[in-house]
Protein backbone atom coordinates (compact mmCIF):
# COMPACT_ATOMS: atom_id res chain seq x y z
CA UNK A 1 0.00 0.00 0.00
CA UNK A 2 1.16 3.20 -1.22
CA UNK A 3 1.02 6.48 1.10
CA UNK A 4 1.04 10.37 0.53
CA UNK A 5 1.77 12.60 3.28
CA UNK A 6 -1.23 15.50 4.00
CA UNK A 7 -0.92 18.84 6.27
CA UNK A 8 -4.21 20.84 6.82
CA UNK A 9 -4.33 24.04 7.72
CA UNK A 10 -6.87 26.70 8.68
CA UNK A 11 -6.24 30.44 6.42
CA UNK A 12 -7.56 33.31 6.63
CA UNK A 13 -7.13 32.91 10.69
CA UNK A 14 -5.01 32.92 13.44
CA UNK A 15 -7.28 31.22 15.74
CA UNK A 16 -7.58 27.13 14.53
CA UNK A 17 -10.50 25.86 14.15
CA UNK A 18 -11.65 29.23 12.19
CA UNK A 19 -10.79 30.34 8.41
CA UNK A 20 -11.04 28.23 6.01
CA UNK A 21 -9.92 24.57 5.74
CA UNK A 22 -7.62 23.52 3.11
CA UNK A 23 -5.75 20.29 2.98
CA UNK A 24 -2.27 20.29 1.29
CA UNK A 25 -0.03 17.53 -0.47
CA UNK A 26 3.06 18.67 -0.47
CA UNK A 27 4.52 15.99 -2.72
CA UNK A 28 1.75 14.94 -5.44
CA UNK A 29 4.15 13.64 -7.62
CA UNK A 30 3.27 10.01 -8.55
CA UNK A 31 -0.47 10.63 -8.31
CA UNK A 32 -2.43 11.04 -11.48
CA UNK A 33 -5.25 13.32 -11.66
CA UNK A 34 -8.05 11.27 -11.16
CA UNK A 35 -6.67 9.95 -7.76
CA UNK A 36 -5.85 13.70 -6.98
CA UNK A 37 -10.09 14.30 -7.67
CA UNK A 38 -10.44 11.16 -5.36
CA UNK A 39 -8.56 12.54 -2.31
CA UNK A 40 -10.34 16.16 -3.12
CA UNK A 41 -13.68 14.80 -2.24
CA UNK A 42 -12.41 12.36 0.92
CA UNK A 43 -11.32 15.57 2.64
CA UNK A 44 -14.52 17.42 1.04
CA UNK A 45 -12.98 21.06 2.00
CA UNK A 46 -13.70 23.75 -0.45
CA UNK A 47 -9.94 22.92 -1.75
CA UNK A 48 -7.84 20.84 -2.01
CA UNK A 49 -3.87 21.42 -3.09
CA UNK A 50 -1.11 19.06 -5.14
CA UNK A 51 2.24 20.35 -5.10
CA UNK A 52 4.02 19.26 -7.93
CA UNK A 53 8.06 20.28 -9.31
CA UNK A 54 7.56 23.57 -11.40
CA UNK A 55 7.79 23.47 -15.39
CA UNK A 56 10.14 25.82 -15.20
CA UNK A 57 13.14 25.55 -12.65
CA UNK A 58 12.81 29.59 -11.74
CA UNK A 59 9.62 28.62 -10.15
CA UNK A 60 8.66 27.35 -6.73
CA UNK A 61 6.18 24.88 -8.23
CA UNK A 62 2.89 23.43 -9.78
CA UNK A 63 0.40 23.40 -7.82
CA UNK A 64 -3.08 22.18 -8.92
CA UNK A 65 -6.30 22.75 -7.11
CA UNK A 66 -9.20 20.50 -6.62
CA UNK A 67 -12.64 21.05 -5.08
CA UNK A 68 -14.29 17.79 -4.14
CA UNK A 69 -16.07 17.22 -7.48
CA UNK A 70 -13.63 19.33 -10.50
CA UNK A 71 -10.43 21.33 -10.87
CA UNK A 72 -10.25 24.68 -11.33
CA UNK A 73 -7.36 27.28 -12.44
CA UNK A 74 -7.40 29.68 -9.54
CA UNK A 75 -8.42 30.23 -5.95
CA UNK A 76 -7.29 32.36 -3.00
CA UNK A 77 -6.77 30.39 0.10
CA UNK A 78 -5.43 27.42 -1.39
CA UNK A 79 -2.45 29.68 -2.84
CA UNK A 80 -2.35 31.75 0.70
CA UNK A 81 -2.17 28.04 2.57
CA UNK A 82 0.01 25.95 0.08
CA UNK A 83 2.24 29.01 0.46
CA UNK A 84 2.48 28.79 4.07
CA UNK A 85 2.63 24.67 4.42
CA UNK A 86 5.74 25.35 1.88
CA UNK A 87 6.91 28.57 3.13
CA UNK A 88 7.64 26.14 6.91
CA UNK A 89 9.81 23.57 4.89
CA UNK A 90 13.12 23.49 5.02
CA UNK A 91 13.28 22.86 1.29
CA UNK A 92 10.59 22.51 -1.54
CA UNK A 93 11.76 19.57 -3.78
CA UNK A 94 15.34 20.20 -3.31
CA UNK A 95 15.54 24.12 -3.05
CA UNK A 96 15.18 26.43 0.24
CA UNK A 97 11.79 28.25 -0.66
CA UNK A 98 13.08 32.14 0.57
CA UNK A 99 10.45 34.62 1.28
CA UNK A 100 8.92 34.61 -2.35
CA UNK A 101 7.26 31.85 -4.17
CA UNK A 102 6.06 31.66 -7.84
CA UNK A 103 3.63 28.71 -8.57
CA UNK A 104 2.60 27.58 -12.03
CA UNK A 105 -1.20 27.13 -12.12
CA UNK A 106 -3.52 26.81 -14.93
CA UNK A 107 -4.65 30.36 -14.94
CA UNK A 108 -1.00 31.99 -14.83
CA UNK A 109 1.94 32.35 -12.55
CA UNK A 110 1.21 33.01 -9.09
CA UNK A 111 3.63 35.29 -6.98
CA UNK A 112 3.86 34.77 -3.67
CA UNK A 113 5.17 36.30 -1.12
CA UNK A 114 5.30 34.54 2.68
CA UNK A 115 4.49 36.84 5.74
CA UNK A 116 5.84 36.09 9.44
CA UNK A 117 7.24 37.52 12.74
CA UNK A 118 10.89 36.25 13.86
CA UNK A 119 11.49 34.04 11.45
CA UNK A 120 8.37 32.05 11.62
CA UNK A 121 5.94 31.97 8.87
CA UNK A 122 2.65 33.22 9.42
CA UNK A 123 0.84 33.86 6.44
CA UNK A 124 1.07 34.68 3.23
CA UNK A 125 0.27 37.25 0.16
CA UNK A 126 -0.65 36.58 -3.36
CA UNK A 127 -0.72 38.44 -6.61
CA UNK A 128 -3.78 37.93 -8.69
CA UNK A 129 -2.86 35.86 -12.11
CA UNK A 130 -5.09 37.48 -14.14
CA UNK A 131 -6.72 41.22 -15.05
CA UNK A 132 -9.88 42.05 -14.13
CA UNK A 133 -12.50 40.43 -16.45
CA UNK A 134 -15.85 42.12 -15.81
CA UNK A 135 -19.43 40.68 -17.15
CA UNK A 136 -21.86 39.63 -17.64
CA UNK A 137 -24.41 41.82 -15.77
CA UNK A 138 -27.09 39.53 -13.89
CA UNK A 139 -30.61 40.16 -13.16
CA UNK A 140 -31.67 40.89 -9.24
CA UNK A 141 -34.19 38.50 -9.92
CA UNK A 142 -31.74 35.31 -10.51
CA UNK A 143 -29.57 36.56 -7.79
CA UNK A 144 -32.44 36.99 -5.14
CA UNK A 145 -33.96 33.37 -6.20
CA UNK A 146 -30.03 32.26 -5.65
CA UNK A 147 -30.39 32.92 -2.16
CA UNK A 148 -33.77 32.89 -1.15
CA UNK A 149 -34.61 36.56 -0.94
CA UNK A 150 -36.19 39.26 -2.76
CA UNK A 151 -34.92 41.65 -5.65
CA UNK A 152 -35.39 44.76 -3.35
CA UNK A 153 -32.84 43.35 -1.08
CA UNK A 154 -29.64 44.51 -3.55
CA UNK A 155 -28.48 47.46 -3.94
CA UNK A 156 -27.26 48.88 -6.97
CA UNK A 157 -25.94 52.23 -5.87
CA UNK A 158 -22.50 51.11 -6.91
CA UNK A 159 -23.03 48.38 -9.30
CA UNK A 160 -25.44 45.89 -10.64
CA UNK A 161 -25.01 42.68 -9.97
CA UNK A 162 -22.40 41.09 -12.41
CA UNK A 163 -20.00 38.20 -12.82
CA UNK A 164 -16.07 39.34 -12.02
CA UNK A 165 -13.19 37.19 -12.17
CA UNK A 166 -9.35 37.63 -11.83
CA UNK A 167 -8.73 33.93 -12.32
CA UNK A 168 -11.85 32.66 -11.28
CA UNK A 169 -15.39 33.66 -12.18
CA UNK A 170 -18.13 34.79 -9.52
CA UNK A 171 -21.32 36.34 -9.42
CA UNK A 172 -21.38 39.35 -7.47
CA UNK A 173 -24.00 41.35 -5.69
CA UNK A 174 -24.49 43.70 -3.17
CA UNK A 175 -27.43 43.34 -0.45
CA UNK A 176 -28.58 46.21 2.16
CA UNK A 177 -27.61 45.59 5.40
CA UNK A 178 -25.60 42.35 7.65
CA UNK A 179 -28.79 41.51 8.76
CA UNK A 180 -30.07 40.58 5.19
CA UNK A 181 -26.68 39.39 4.55
CA UNK A 182 -27.49 36.60 7.17
CA UNK A 183 -30.96 35.73 6.02
CA UNK A 184 -29.27 34.77 2.76
CA UNK A 185 -29.87 30.57 2.20
CA UNK A 186 -28.74 28.91 -0.92
CA UNK A 187 -31.63 27.37 -3.40
CA UNK A 188 -29.95 24.92 -5.31
CA UNK A 189 -33.08 24.36 -8.01
CA UNK A 190 -32.30 28.31 -8.38
CA UNK A 191 -28.77 27.88 -8.75
CA UNK A 192 -29.39 25.58 -11.51
CA UNK A 193 -31.39 27.83 -13.97
CA UNK A 194 -28.93 30.42 -12.98
CA UNK A 195 -26.00 28.36 -14.74
CA UNK A 196 -28.17 27.47 -17.63
CA UNK A 197 -29.06 31.61 -18.16
CA UNK A 198 -25.37 32.84 -17.07
CA UNK A 199 -22.31 30.49 -18.13
CA UNK A 200 -19.88 32.27 -16.13
CA UNK A 201 -17.94 29.25 -15.29
CA UNK A 202 -18.51 25.76 -16.97
CA UNK A 203 -21.33 23.65 -14.61
CA UNK A 204 -20.41 26.53 -11.41
CA UNK A 205 -22.80 29.47 -11.28
CA UNK A 206 -20.94 30.93 -7.44
CA UNK A 207 -22.61 33.90 -5.87
CA UNK A 208 -20.80 36.14 -3.77
CA UNK A 209 -23.23 39.03 -1.62
CA UNK A 210 -21.40 41.03 0.56
CA UNK A 211 -22.57 44.63 2.52
CA UNK A 212 -20.38 47.66 2.75
CA UNK A 213 -19.76 48.81 6.49
CA UNK A 214 -21.35 52.13 6.98
CA UNK A 215 -18.90 55.06 6.85
CA UNK A 216 -16.49 52.80 6.61
CA UNK A 217 -17.03 51.29 3.05
CA UNK A 218 -13.53 49.39 2.46
CA UNK A 219 -14.64 47.29 5.66
CA UNK A 220 -17.31 44.42 3.96
CA UNK A 221 -19.01 41.60 5.12
CA UNK A 222 -19.37 38.99 3.21
CA UNK A 223 -21.04 35.55 1.99
CA UNK A 224 -20.24 33.08 -0.82
CA UNK A 225 -22.25 30.09 -2.17
CA UNK A 226 -21.37 27.08 -5.00
CA UNK A 227 -23.72 24.40 -3.80
CA UNK A 228 -23.39 23.62 -7.72
CA UNK A 229 -19.75 22.08 -6.29
CA UNK A 230 -20.80 20.52 -3.30
CA UNK A 231 -19.60 24.07 -1.60
CA UNK A 232 -22.78 25.24 0.81
CA UNK A 233 -21.33 27.93 1.68
CA UNK A 234 -17.21 28.83 1.71
CA UNK A 235 -16.01 30.32 4.95
CA UNK A 236 -13.16 32.99 3.13
CA UNK A 237 -12.80 33.03 -0.74
CA UNK A 238 -9.92 35.14 -1.88
CA UNK A 239 -10.07 34.72 -5.31
CA UNK A 240 -13.53 36.60 -5.33
CA UNK A 241 -12.47 38.38 -2.54
CA UNK A 242 -9.71 39.82 -5.12
CA UNK A 243 -12.02 40.43 -8.17
CA UNK A 244 -14.52 42.25 -5.97
CA UNK A 245 -12.20 44.67 -4.46
CA UNK A 246 -10.37 45.15 -7.83
CA UNK A 247 -13.73 45.90 -9.32
CA UNK A 248 -14.75 48.40 -6.62
CA UNK A 249 -11.53 50.17 -6.95
CA UNK A 250 -12.02 50.55 -11.01
CA UNK A 251 -15.19 52.27 -10.14
CA UNK A 252 -13.54 55.25 -8.27
CA UNK A 253 -13.33 58.40 -10.03
CA UNK A 254 -9.87 59.12 -9.34
CA UNK A 255 -7.67 57.77 -11.73
CA UNK A 256 -4.95 56.56 -9.86
CA UNK A 257 -5.61 54.84 -5.92
CA UNK A 258 -4.05 52.60 -3.19
CA UNK A 259 -6.63 50.71 -1.51
CA UNK A 260 -6.48 48.63 1.37
CA UNK A 261 -9.97 46.33 1.59
CA UNK A 262 -11.16 44.37 4.77
CA UNK A 263 -13.39 41.36 4.12
CA UNK A 264 -14.62 39.78 6.64
CA UNK A 265 -16.19 36.10 5.85
CA UNK A 266 -17.88 33.41 7.53
CA UNK A 267 -19.26 34.38 10.55
CA UNK A 268 -22.47 33.04 10.13
CA UNK A 269 -20.81 29.65 9.29
CA UNK A 270 -19.15 30.10 12.95
CA UNK A 271 -15.85 29.92 11.08
CA UNK A 272 -14.80 33.58 11.22
CA UNK A 273 -12.13 34.68 8.53
CA UNK A 274 -10.09 37.91 7.58
CA UNK A 275 -9.29 38.86 4.05
CA UNK A 276 -7.50 41.67 3.16
CA UNK A 277 -7.41 43.35 -0.55
CA UNK A 278 -4.69 45.31 -1.80
CA UNK A 279 -5.88 47.20 -4.86
CA UNK A 280 -3.12 49.58 -7.16
CA UNK A 281 -4.63 51.83 -9.41
CA UNK A 282 -3.08 53.66 -12.12
CA UNK A 283 -3.85 55.87 -14.97
CA UNK A 284 -7.50 54.34 -14.66
CA UNK A 285 -6.93 50.67 -14.83
CA UNK A 286 -6.49 48.61 -12.21
CA UNK A 287 -2.89 47.54 -12.24
CA UNK A 288 -2.17 45.40 -9.57
CA UNK A 289 -4.59 42.95 -6.92
CA UNK A 290 -3.30 40.92 -4.34
CA UNK A 291 -5.12 39.12 -1.26
CA UNK A 292 -3.40 37.90 1.78
CA UNK A 293 -4.37 36.37 5.76
CA UNK A 294 -2.96 34.35 8.24
CA UNK A 295 -2.63 30.91 8.82
CA UNK A 296 -3.28 28.23 11.61
CA UNK A 297 -1.25 24.29 11.39
CA UNK A 298 -3.86 22.00 12.25
CA UNK A 299 -3.41 18.62 11.93
CA UNK A 300 -0.85 15.96 9.58
CA UNK A 301 -0.93 12.30 8.66
CA UNK A 302 -0.71 9.53 5.86
CA UNK A 303 -3.18 9.21 2.81
CA UNK A 304 -3.11 5.34 1.69
CA UNK A 305 -3.82 5.67 -2.19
Amino acid sequence: MNTVPFVTVDVFTAERFAGNQLAVIPDARGLSGEQMQAVAAEFGYSETTFVLPPDDPANTARVRIFTPTAEIPFAGHPNVGTAFVLGRQPEVFGTQPGSTLRFEEEAGLVEVTLLGTGGLVTGARIVAPRPLAVGPVIDAETIAACASLRPEDLLDRSHAPVSLSVGLPFAFAELKDVDTLSKARPNVSAFHEANARYPIAADSFSLFLYTRTPDRPWEIRARMFAPLDNVIEDPATGSASAALGAYLVSLLPRADAETEITIEQGVEMGRRSIITVEVSKREGVVRKVSVSGECVPVMGGEIAI
